[in-house]
């Protein structure tokens, strides 16, 4: 199946581009979606991060405590590998599976750490990185978030740098206009990506 990588740093407006391609009909896959449920109580990889960072990190009703283990893995690169080690092979292992169910000319798969990880370009055709400034980030994810514009620099500086994703990009999306521009911008997009899929492979 023809398949296009959606990534862009915290804050950049992937989940408002995912939807727009959703809104037209193209599946699309989330990597952080399939990291939650792993996660919940019950989740293929809760057992496996409790064992590997302690009771600290788990509420009492059993569920993840993701602040607790979002300070932990920010402050810590060994630890945030720990966790990347446990949770990107399950995550892959779900892509592929839903990947092998759809039937529709191409899918997306929003992948926030595509540039970080370097993995998926092997099932990858194409790859749209959502960009816009870094002050536009810090504002979004402050104000989605309630994080203090220090944390927001945190996330950023454990994220590849605007440059490193753009270079890795086939296309981009500079998503600092209106949403009706952003639609149409996806919807120029789309069409050229039905058409790539359809066309025969060299």
């Amino acid at each position: 199946m023809f398949t296009v990588g959606l990534t862009g740093g915290i804050g950049s407006g992937k989940s408002t581009v995912a939807d727009c391609f959703a809104a037209l009909g193209v599946p699309v896959i989330d990597t952080d979606v399939i990291a939650r449920d792993l996660t919940a109580p019950g989740g293929a990889a809760l057992e496996a991060i409790r064992a590997a960072f302690g009771e600290t990190v788990v509420q009492a009703d059993g569920a993840l405590d993701r602040a607790a283990l979002r300070r932990r893995v920010f402050a810590d690169t060994t630890a945030r590998h720990q966790l990347e080690v446990i949770l990107h092979p399950r995550i892959r292992q779900v892509v592929g599976q839903m990947l092998a169910t759809l039937t529709a000319p191409y899918a997306l798969i929003v992948i926030p750490l595509l540039v970080e990880t370097g993995g998926y370009l092997d099932v990858l055709n194409r790859v749209l990185v959502v960009d816009c400034p870094e002050e536009v980030q810090i504002a979004r994810v402050m104000a989605r978030n309630g994080l203090t514009q220090d944390e927001v620099k945190a996330i950023l500086a454990a994220q590849a740098g605007r440059a490193d994703r753009l270079a890795a990009a086939d296309d981009v999306i500079v998503n600092t206009a209106t949403p009706a521009d952003l639609h149409a911008e996806v919807a120029t997009l789309h069409q050229r990506d039905l058409a790539l899929a359809a066309a025969p492979s060299p």
